[in-house]
């Protein structure tokens, strides 16, 4: 047969594009996936693909009603998506905003934690404290619905080597406040040093050849900016004693620490906690407070949600689940009923609401645990970490009560600004959760005021939160066990007859808001597909 005769072969354009023509957009991410033509991220994106209302009209399922518990990220998600498929929605949320632990704090924001007195915020005009979750990760499925909903968003500096690092009982640099890149140039110097000299010396046992340790070398004489001798004796990353400038003005560079010193501090062990996953240089928040986030759903669901509605009872049978509940306005006792159910109630809350879940699901919700977490904004009337120490966004992280000092990442050069005084988890979040919010305000600044003694003269006011107090909370986030994955979380994701689970406690983004979205996501994809085949 002459080559001519023969069909001629599809190029892989053409392939994918018949393949997309046949069996529509699902069918062609799956093809892509299998020839490795698709990022992990854009196999994730794809494989939630929103239920359309015209689904729905074909299968004749419009109509069913579903009933979401709680105005959080995965509530107002699951509403917002089912909704756009013609489902009939409901959120019941005992609180008179939504967002759950989205929550910006400003002027005039009011909370009673409880066994506490009344909180008053008395931030000045357009300042803002974001009690709960403050950044998000660039891949976070977030950012598909800030750029859907037209959310504004600015970068959020996570890193910043011009803070410090700070602590006490260290040895012999106690109580100094070191810039971060003087402690990371040090430690990493000294490090590459020893590594080094042990590779050079043949002092270690490694499978490599002469040529591949003499690369091994040469990266970690890049890496510490060592001699050519293998000495680690400082270098221009850790900073100056004398800034260059102009001219002949070369500056001079600072001395590094003594190597035992610089240890002994155990900076090193804060280096990791900047360069893990969810951890970036730069991550992202809306302009003005990450409650633009849940306004842009609260916006487009208008009164599907139902405010100050408390939930009482969670009750189903065979044919649909019936939720009772107590408006806080009226006092009155209320139900509601529905086909399902979306519960997003946190577990520490959900434990206490009497439910018709099976004993599996019971046990599994008792056995979840919620870490404690803290935050308290101060006020000061001078931004004097940017006009006394050049520190624009970023960290400070001690090894005192307060764990760190955040440093506002917006309206740079202005003249007021509010430092998050604390952000702090565990037994230093119950430590500070158990004081009154004055004793908080008190503890804040005089520990803050060891790293910045400014803190006392130019303070104004102040807004704490624990978040183990904040009812309908009862925490900071999920708290997972590598047993209890194996365990009981399984029981969480899946379906108790007609009631389902969504939240940041029903993922593996604890404390994130994607976690929320992720899992409302799986659910109204579960919801969807039960409908289609009943």
């Amino acid at each position: 047969m002459l080559n001519e005769d023969r069909p001629k072969e599809m190029s892989r354009r053409q392939f994918l594009t018949t393949v997309g023509k046949i069996g529509g957009s699902a069918a062609l991410f799956s093809v892509m996936g299998t020839m490795g033509l698709l990022s992990p991220q854009t196999l994730k994106a794809a494989a939630f693909t929103p239920p359309g209302k015209s689904d729905l009209a074909l299968t004749s399922r419009n109509g069913k009603k579903v009933v979401i518990l709680g105005a959080g990220i995965a509530g107002l998600t699951a509403a917002y998506e089912l909704g756009e498929a013609g489902y009939d929605c409901v959120i019941l949320e005992a609180r008179a905003r939504s967002g759950g632990r989205i929550w910006s704090v400003r002027r005039g924001t009011t909370v009673t934690e409880i066994g506490a007195a009344k909180q008053v915020a008395r931030f000045a005009p357009g300042l803002y404290l974001n009690a709960g979750p403050m950044r998000v990760p660039q891949f976070h499925v977030t950012m598909e619905y800030c750029r859907k909903f037209g959310i504004p968003v600015e970068p959020y500096n996570n890193v910043n080597d011009n803070a410090y690092f700070y602590g006490e009982n260290i040895g012999a640099l106690s109580g100094q406040k070191i810039r971060k890149r003087a402690a990371k140039a040090d430690i990493r110097g000294y490090v590459a040093e020893m590594l080094a000299k042990a590779v050079d010396q043949k002092a270690l046992d490694l499978p490599l050849t002469a040529e591949e340790k003499e690369k091994l070398v040469t990266y970690l004489k890049i890496e510490g900016d060592l001699n050519a001798d293998l000495f680690y004796k400082g270098s221009s990353r850790g900073g100056y004693k004398e800034e260059p400038g102009g001219r002949l003005d070369a500056g001079v560079i600072r001395d590094p620490f003594d190597l035992k010193a610089i240890l002994n501090t155990g900076f090193g062990n804060f280096f990791s906690s900047e360069y893990t996953y969810d951890q970036q240089m730069i991550m992202f928040h809306p302009v003005g407070g990450m409650d633009a986030i849940s306004d842009a759903f609260e916006k487009r669901l208008g009164n599907r949600i139902k405010h100050h509605a408390e939930v009482k009872e969670i009750r189903q049978s065979d044919s649909g689940v019936r939720i009772v509940y107590t408006d806080l306005q009226t006092g009155q006792d209320q139900e509601v009923t529905g086909d399902y159910c979306i519960c997003t109630i946190p577990l520490s809350v959900l434990k206490d609401i009497p439910a018709d879940f099976s004993p599996a699901m019971s046990r599994a919700i008792r056995s979840t645990d919620y870490d404690s977490s803290g935050k308290i904004g101060l006020q000061f009337g001078r931004r004097f970490w940017e006009e006394d120490e050049n520190i624009y966004g970023g960290s400070t992280l001690t090894n005192l009560d307060i764990l760190g000092i955040f440093y506002p990442p917006t309206e740079y050069l202005s003249k007021k600004g509010i430092l998050l005084g604390y952000y702090n988890y565990g037994p230093n979040a119950d430590k500070l959760g158990n004081m009154t919010f004055q004793e908080r305000e008190n503890h804040a600044l005089k520990q803050g005021a060891k790293i910045h003694p400014q803190y006392y003269k130019e303070f104004e006011t102040s807004f704490s939160v624990n978040w183990k107090k904040i009812k309908y909370s009862l925490g900071g986030w999920a708290s997972y066990t590598e047993e209890d994955r194996k365990t009981h979380y399984p029981l969480l994701c899946k379906p108790d007859r007609r009631i389902y689970l969504a939240g940041e406690h029903v993922s593996y983004l604890l404390g994130w808001i994607a976690g929320g979205i992720e899992s409302a996501r799986l659910v109204v994809t579960d919801i969807h597909q039960r409908v289609m085949k009943a």
